[in-house]
């Protein structure tokens, strides 16, 4: 199991009225994706830069894919640079794996089989982790959901994020979304605006 997947998992397990935005989890999946990295050597932090570690092989097809796509030639790629790139559809290819191996099913409406629904989690080992490992409030699963709004979680040692790379991209994760969340802001007032223009003529 890996931490985007166990992220996944853990957003697709609240309830239907309180969704995360796809935009912000492919930014908390991107972060995740470097913590594991960070913890199977294959990457270091100098500073906030992204330095890659020797290519080795990856049991989950993604995050040798993220290992791959990290820039090798110096100054190398800051961690927000890499967050907005890599962050790119990331929940989408996320749900897609999730899908091609059983882990979702497709609700659809009862009389009208339409292709569209919404994606549920089928009882699996991987559900499972995923579950212990929020009740359990481990501090880097908790700090990635946190920075996508999700709260009621376990309570967690925050004490316990000691390590310095790790506090690094949890902030910038963080700021990210922060800032996308502007960004949606700015455009809602904009949308208002326009449709008030044009109610005014």
């Amino acid at each position: 199991m890996t931490t985007p997947r166990d992220l996944l998992l853990v957003t697709m397990d609240l309830p239907a009225d309180s969704p995360v935005e796809q935009g912000d989890l492919s930014l908390a999946l991107a972060g995740a994706e470097l913590l594991d990295l960070i913890d199977a050597h294959a990457l270091t932090l100098d500073g906030d830069r992204i330095v890659p570690g020797p290519q080795s092989a990856m049991d989950d097809r993604l995050l040798y894919e993220a290992a791959s796509s990290l820039s090798r030639q110096a100054p190398y790629e800051t961690v927000e640079d890499w967050l907005w790139r890599r962050g790119r559809g990331l929940s989408a290819a996320y749900l897609a794996v999730l899908e091609a191996e059983g882990g979702v099913t497709r609700r659809r409406h009862r009389w009208i089989p339409l292709p569209e629904g919404r994606s549920t989690l089928v009882d699996s080992p991987a559900r499972r982790h995923a579950a212990d490992r929020w009740a359990s409030g481990e501090p880097v699963l908790a700090g990635l959901a946190a920075a996508v709004r999700i709260h009621g979680g376990p309570a967690t040692d925050r004490a316990r994020l000691a390590d310095g790379p790790v506090l690094t991209v949890l902030a910038t994760v963080n700021d990210a979304v922060t800032e996308l969340e502007a960004v949606r802001q700015r455009r809602r007032i904009e949308d208002a605006a326009f449709d008030n223009i044009w109610r005014g003529q």
